[in-house]
């Protein structure tokens, strides 16, 4: 027999909501101490729904390869998809391979090619965006769906509004990506919605020399660091 929906009262509210903030600290106090210690990272970004031998899928492979083989660490949201390729590229270049995992009720899996010991996992979607931010270098962002969609503009408005500092933000895949630039560009910007130098850091690629090359230029003769 189906259980009726339980509502909860204000008083139960206040007091889950009050138990949950030591919950927050403790996910961003683990963040931030393992994080902290991995290195410069670029993170890649993609549907979880992108099967391998996809186009996309082999392209986020070999990605990862050129971003880990060039110095940096890869980071991914720790699923499957697009995820997963990112973490397999980064891990079969040798290099360093980071999965910031969520719990969610589908899709949402570890890939077995994270670094034993740099996968995270989280129950916000909020943390985990904040570990995404303050520790990349550069977002690689490959054809995605809402959550890619998501951690794409997340990255441009903290950008925009100067909460965090300028990384390069690559869209991979022309195809893909350029209906979505072209009403950027043709409805938001013409209507003044957002400026023109809003638009600078975002490029459209669609091999992975491009990427390194772009993410190379831009950090020539800049620090590495954390960006907040």
């Amino acid at each position: 027999m189906r259980k009726e929906q339980h509502h909860k009262g204000w008083n139960e509210i206040k007091t889950n909501d009050s138990w949950a903030i030591f919950k927050i600290m403790g996910e961003f106090v683990m963040g931030f101490e393992k994080m902290g210690t991995i290195g410069p990272c670029v993170s890649i970004f993609g549907s979880a729904r992108t099967k391998e031998g996809d186009k996309y899928y082999e392209l986020a492979v070999s990605i990862a390869k050129s971003i880990a083989e060039a110095g940096y660490g890869v980071i991914t949201g720790g699923g499957p998809g697009i995820m997963e390729a990112g973490n397999k590229g980064a891990h079969e270049a040798g290099g360093t391979s980071v999965g910031l995992n969520i719990d969610l009720p589908f899709e949402q899996h570890d890939n077995p090619y994270i670094d034993s010991d740099k996968s995270l996992d989280f129950d916000y979607f909020f943390v985990r965006k904040v570990m995404f931010v303050k520790y990349s270098q550069g977002f690689v962002v490959m054809p995605g769906g809402f959550g890619t969609l998501d951690e794409l503009f997340e990255a441009i408005t903290l950008i925009q509004t100067n909460k965090i500092e300028k990384f390069p933000i690559i869209l991979v895949g022309s195809e893909f990506w350029t209906g979505l630039m072209d009403w950027i560009k043709n409805t938001m910007l013409e209507v003044k919605n957002i400026s023109a130098h809003d638009l600078d850091l975002i490029k459209i690629v669609d091999t992975e020399d491009e990427v390194v090359d772009i993410i190379d230029a831009f950090y020539k003769g800049r620090n590495l660091s954390p960006n907040f």
